[in-house]
């Protein structure tokens, strides 16, 4: 049971990266809600397809909450995460995805009463250690320059946000897989999103709609679509079989992975500090969510 949510967590890792590289190439010339929307509608196919082969859970109140509860949240979530792309170097921005764990030590606390030993606050240490690195070419003009360099880079700033977001999206999709099936949540929930999300970006993307569509570039996100699908999926039942920081931390091997993809595709500079930051990030997420 461990070796498979393990191996799934892996899958998941890998595809979420290989979807947002993708992502990020067609973001050079397609509006964010757009590209963000057509990613989730080229994942729906197959998707959907699943639903005639798995069995329906019979539903109750508790995933009706959870489901409607975490929705709004997610919509913030996807927008903040294109600008995120958009606006920044991977290397800059993945790695930051690896203070949900940080931010999961309180939303679990107040969901489960889960407390931070010592080994978890040593984490928390060597989590902020590799935030630090990621601008450590800046500490020539002063110790604190690192910092101050990322807070003047805004995807830096908005995954920030998206980390947090998704401590509770992730808490809130455990507990409504709880209450159905890890397949069925997955695929019914992003169903709806699509749906919700559509009139945000039908507007937001007004401008942009006719040449997306003349010009095909809607074409450029059939591939993060059906990576996307493949995380979801992968994701779902991972976290079905674990403990949802366990299951988040293993999947956070997506943050190396981005810092690559940033330097083999978009040849991203500073990279070897970039990936020491992202890996010290994700060392510090292992030794917080493997805490006891």
């Amino acid at each position: 049971m461990a070796s498979t949510w393990i191996f799934l967590s892996l899958i998941s890792a890998f595809s979420f990266a290989t979807s947002d590289a993708l992502t990020k190439k067609a973001l050079v010339h397609g509006n964010i809600y757009l590209v963000a929307w057509f990613r989730i509608i080229f994942s729906l196919p197959f998707l959907l397809s699943l639903l005639f082969i798995i069995p329906w859970p019979q539903l109750d109140r508790s995933f009706y909450l959870f489901f409607a509860a975490a929705l709004p949240l997610e919509i913030l979530a996807l927008v903040l995460y294109m600008k995120a792309l958009k606006a920044s170097p991977l290397s800059l921005t993945l790695p930051f995805l690896a203070l949900t764990p940080v931010f999961l030590i309180f939303v679990s606390y107040m969901i489960v009463g889960e407390k931070v030993s010592l080994q978890g606050f040593i984490g928390i240490v060597v989590l902020a250690a590799g935030g630090y690195a990621l601008q450590l070419h800046q500490m020539q003009k002063g110790y604190l320059e690192p910092f101050k360099a990322l807070l003047k880079e805004k995807g830096s700033l908005l995954m920030i946000c998206v980390a947090l977001i998704y401590s509770m999206t992730s808490s809130l999709g455990k507990m409504a897989i709880e209450h159905s099936s890890p397949l069925f949540f997955g695929i019914t929930y992003f169903f709806m999103l699509s749906i919700l999300f559509a009139p945000v970006a039908l507007w937001m993307g007004r401008h942009d709609f006719k040449p997306f569509i003349l010009k095909k570039q809607f074409r450029s996100l059939f591939l993060p679509g059906m990576f996307f699908a493949v995380m979801i999926m992968s994701h779902m039942i991972a976290i079905s079989l674990t403990k949802v920081a366990y299951m988040m931390s293993v999947k956070r091997m997506s943050i190396v992975i981005g810092v690559v993809y940033g330097y083999l595709i978009f040849e991203e500079t500073n990279i070897r500090e970039r990936l020491l930051g992202a890996s010290l990030m994700f060392a510090g997420f292992i030794l917080i969510v493997t805490a006891s």
